[in-house]
């Protein structure tokens, strides 16, 4: 079966099911998997850093990947196997140098690595900038993430 992920949100599955998120323009997707366990999690993630008290915690870097951490290793996953995959984090749009705060992809992907390395979570591979959008789906028995693309195609990672 295949469990589609939306904006702001994530998902755990297992075995030979997979996981969809679709129009990956600035948002990244990120796969946390162990594929001995064929146990893997995917979040839509939409901004770098959540504010205080907030309850949409899927839409937030900081706060996503901490969680879903604890999903993938609550359905069987095991701390010292899991992986990520990254993809996504495009600048969908020119603007001019100094708005750093429209570069809300680079920005994303920026604090997605960040998360990950303090975590000590390796990424085993990445699909990240460009200026155009993706879709994605992550197989859980293998890790294995399709990516489709308007100007690029299809390719795996």
């Amino acid at each position: 079966m295949i469990y589609n992920v939306g904006m702001g949100e994530a998902k755990v599955a297992l075995g030979e099911d997979a996981l969809r998120t679709l129009g990956l323009g600035s948002c990244v997707g990120v796969t946390l998997f162990d594929v001995f366990a064929q146990v893997a999690g995917l979040a839509h993630i939409m901004l770098p850093s959540a504010p205080l008290n907030t309850e949409d915690v899927f839409k937030y870097a900081d706060t996503a990947i901490p969680l879903l951490l604890e999903q993938v290793l609550r359905e069987g996953a095991y701390r010292n196997r899991i992986g990520a995959k990254v993809v996504g984090g495009a600048q969908m749009f020119a603007f001019s140098k100094g708005l750093d705060l429209v570069r809300i992809g680079p920005r994303n992907v920026e604090a997605i690595f960040t998360q990950l390395e303090m975590l000590r979570i390796p990424v085993l591979a990445s699909d990240v900038g460009g200026h155009f959008g993706r879709t994605i789906q992550v197989k859980c028995d293998t890790g294995e993430v399709w990516i489709r693309t308007l100007k690029q195609g299809e390719h795996y990672i």
